[in-house]
């Protein structure tokens, strides 16, 4: 028997289950605090793969948990960051699953100056210590660039100041890609105005700028927030092309400046940065060329000097000739008495080897050689003799089997043109049995109007000269074409072409 619990007697409470107490609490709070604005420090910030952004507003004494849809948390122009002072605007709901209530955010706001001062103070810790800010990060800019990039708004003053500060110093081509400079499209636009400079390529439409100026006028910390969100500050950083930064007055400070390789004051700074002026340019070529003519001269006119000074070292020449002289006077005095010694040794040299050469040691020299060469001559008969039979018996052996060679190149020849012949003589015959004649002699025909085959009753009607082949040739129907109905004819199995 089933257990039924009922209420106590002299009790009138209602009972209500677990989900029934939990959505009457949700109704209750939803319609006590349907709107409400929060302010209070961002605490944890959790974000899932989900989209969504969950966190915690707290104060001193209490927590609050919320959380942004992902629909909304990608339109916010403010994300909430840990230790940020926000407003946030919402409803407060309760969560069933744990008994918890929370605010749904649909706006987000910093909480005054203070707080996007904070926010800008962290967000430049953060940077900083990924290295972004690094002076060895920074890169020289170009001494004169021949194209330079402005990224700016095109109806404002800037843009005018720094085309007519350009024109006055040294005309450059300037490339100006306009951007919104403040609200929520600025940091979007301008971070895909730098993208967009340093995919150009060097044989595009457009030339690449050698250098980029991020340009804007003062304004208040909220009107110049565009250019410290961090999507601006790493696509400066990843810039390949050198960037100037003039972004406000001299007072006004972003993070753009902490990244960018320059900084300028003001726009129209940014501009006398990117280019010398071209007078002075001029002027400075001209003095440095009048300081080298000078210096040239000045050089020239020592070296002189100095070899005029090194001349009055050197001997005379007369000098340095006198004991050549005399040693080439003193050879010719002795060259006669030299030569009369050297004929001298070389006659008693010659008359000793004359008295040793005697006629009959010729003669005995002579028969000995006659003797040695009658002796080669009866052997070289003999060699000889042996070679030209060498020789003979290899002719007639390559002879031999040069004519073995030949019979068997005529064998393989012969063969091979059989082989040829039987592989002909079979495409032919498929030639012959795949081809319509064959067909012919099955009793087909072919319907020809010219040159064109004739498939349908319809085309036969109207052609003007029709033939038919057989197996043994053609024939033309008397009268020509004609619309008589052929009568029916037993039906035949479906054949290739036009036969029937």
């Amino acid at each position: 028997m089933d257990l039924i619990d009922e209420p106590a007697e002299g009790q009138n409470t209602p009972e209500f289950s677990v989900s029934e107490l939990s959505g009457a609490v949700k109704r209750v709070v939803e319609g006590e605090f349907g709107f409400v604005r929060v302010r209070g420090e961002v605490g944890r910030v959790s974000r899932p793969r989900s989209g969504h952004v969950y966190l915690d507003l707290k104060d001193d004494r209490s927590v609050l948990a919320g959380v942004i849809w992902k629909g909304v948390a990608n339109r916010l122009k403010t994300q909430p960051e840990e230790g940020l002072e926000v407003v946030a605007t919402g409803r407060l709901t309760t969560f069933p699953g744990q008994s918890r209530y929370q605010i749904v955010i649909e706006d987000v706001r910093p909480a005054g100056v203070g707080a996007l001062m904070a926010m800008l103070e962290q967000r430049k810790r953060v940077l900083e210590a990924e290295g972004l800010f690094a002076p060895e990060r920074k890169r020289p800019l170009p001494y004169l660039p021949e194209v330079v990039g402005v990224i700016t708004s095109p109806s404002g003053a800037v843009i005018r100041d720094i085309l007519h500060r350009l024109r006055d110093r040294f005309p450059r081509e300037v490339l100006v890609w306009p951007v919104a400079v403040q609200g929520d499209k600025c940091a979007p636009e301008v971070a895909r105005a730098i993208k967009g400079f340093n995919a150009l390529g060097p044989d595009g439409a457009l030339p690449r700028p050698d250098v980029l100026i991020v340009a804007r006028g003062g304004g208040s910390i909220e009107d110049l927030w565009g250019f410290n969100e961090e999507i601006v500050v790493r696509a400066a950083a990843a810039s390949e092309i050198p960037l100037i930064s003039a972004v406000g007055h001299e007072t006004d400070t972003t993070l753009i400046d902490h990244v960018a390789d320059r900084r300028a004051p003001t726009p129209t700074a940014a501009a006398e940065i990117a280019v010398p002026v071209r007078l002075d340019l001029l002027a400075h070529l001209e003095s440095q060329g009048a300081r080298l003519s000078a210096q040239a001269a000045q050089s020239l006119e020592r070296r002189r000097e100095r070899l005029r000074d090194l001349s009055r070292g050197l001997p005379r020449k007369e000098a340095l000739l006198e004991t050549p002289r005399q040693r080439l006077d003193a050879a010719e005095r002795t060259l006669p008495a030299a030569l009369r010694a050297v004929a001298q040794v070389k006659r008693a040299r010659l008359a000793e080897v004359a008295s040793v050469v005697r006629p009959n040691l010729l003669a005995t020299r002579i028969a000995g050689d006659r003797a040695t060469l009658a002796r080669l001559s009866s052997r070289l008969a003999p060699a000889l003799s042996r070679t030209l039979r060498d020789e003979k018996r290899r002719t007639h052996e390559g002879r031999l089997q040069l004519g073995q060679l030949w019979e068997r190149l005529g064998a393989a020849f012969d063969r091979l043109v059989s082989v040829r012949a039987d592989g002909l003589a079979s495409l032919d015959r498929m030639r012959r049995s795949l081809g319509y004649e064959e067909t012919l002699g099955r009793g087909y025909a072919v319907v020809w109007n010219g040159g064109a085959v004739v498939t349908t009753a319809a085309e036969a009607r109207d052609a003007s000269a029709l033939e038919i082949q057989f197996k043994d040739g053609r024939l033309r129907p008397a009268g020509g074409s004609t619309a008589r109905q052929a009568p029916k004819a037993k039906p035949t199995p479906p054949s290739q072409g036009s036969l029937f």
